[in-house]
């Protein structure tokens, strides 16, 4: 008799919480979050205090995961950051839409052997595109976010910020399937060079801080200053407001300081027009705001 897909996408949330991983529900046949967003948030309930996201609301709690799929068939996302994991996410071409693009497995498996070691033999999950992602544990006290591209073309991270699609989830695609290796060995150590940015000296001068600061969040930088820079009449402050939340996260999560991000996004808000002391205003109170709340944040593979 075939099993009710309710009770096994139940079972499989049951599994990863087992594991010690931090689960929520993605919508029936789907990769995407089945929680509120920010929006339509009551700020009731588990809100009460402020919207909670995902990540915020993820658990391991069996009885809070047997309430929540028994309300529909949900797949599970697993919140990489609080569960502790590193998920390597290996694409194939047609995933990236390019025959021609470099396939996910033969490029982190080039990038072991020129570190000198063997793919490791962790657990990992197929996924309904064809690609793999490799499960590792997180460094204790060490947090490692989520990447696009910075390890290789077709290698993607996802740690804090980051959720995976777990197995036994259902796709009209297929399913996501659980393959060999059912423990998760640590996170290789020549990749969490790659992931995790430099110390910072205690007494480091601003510009070595922006130095060691992580590509994407340079990247996110210019591209909010830019956003900022560009903004018409009438959409400025709410530009300069949205830029502040968006790099407030690295802030708090120490890739950049903060005189540099309010004194790039300042003068930017100054060049469109911005009155300066409105400036000084609206990044004071949206940076405040987002590096208290927004330490954990959103990317899903």
């Amino acid at each position: 008799m075939t099993q009710d897909p309710r009770l096994a996408l139940l079972h499989a949330a049951l599994n990863a919480a087992a594991r010690g991983w931090h689960v929520f529900p993605l919508r029936p046949g789907s990769k995407r979050p089945a929680l509120h967003g920010e929006k339509s948030c009551t700020h009731t309930g588990e809100c009460s205090g402020g919207h909670r996201k995902w990540e915020q609301r993820a658990t391991t709690d069996p009885d809070r995961i047997r309430a929540a799929w028994s309300r529909a068939p949900f797949n599970v996302g697993i919140a990489t950051g609080p569960s502790g994991l590193v998920v390597v996410d290996l694409d194939t071409p047609e995933h990236k839409g390019s025959s021609d693009a470099p396939d996910g497995a033969a490029t982190f498996g080039a990038l072991c052997e020129r570190a000198g070691q063997a793919v490791p033999d962790t657990y990992r999950v197929r996924t309904t595109s064809g690609g793999t992602h490799l499960y590792f544990t997180a460094p204790a006290g060490v947090r490692i976010g989520s990447t696009a591209g910075t390890v290789a073309e077709s290698v993607d991270t996802r740690g804090w910020g980051g959720y995976v699609v777990a197995a036994g989830s259902i796709l009209p695609a297929g399913q996501y399937e659980a393959l060999s290796a059912p423990e998760t060995v640590p996170v290789p150590s020549w990749l969490q060079s790659i992931l995790q940015p430099a110390p910072k000296p205690a007494q480091a001068p601003s510009v070595a801080v922006a130095g060691q600061s992580r590509r994407y969040a340079d990247v996110a930088l210019a591209n909010e200053t830019r956003n900022v820079a560009t903004a018409q009449h009438g959409s400025r402050e709410a530009s300069l407001f949205r830029a502040a939340r968006a790099l407030g996260r690295f802030v708090a999560w120490g890739d950049l300081p903060r005189h540099l991000v309010e004194q790039a996004l300042q003068e930017a808000g100054e060049a469109t027009g911005l009155p300066a002391s409105e400036c000084r205003s609206t990044l004071r109170s949206a940076l405040n705001w987002s590096i208290t709340h927004n330490s954990r944040s959103g990317a899903t593979a």
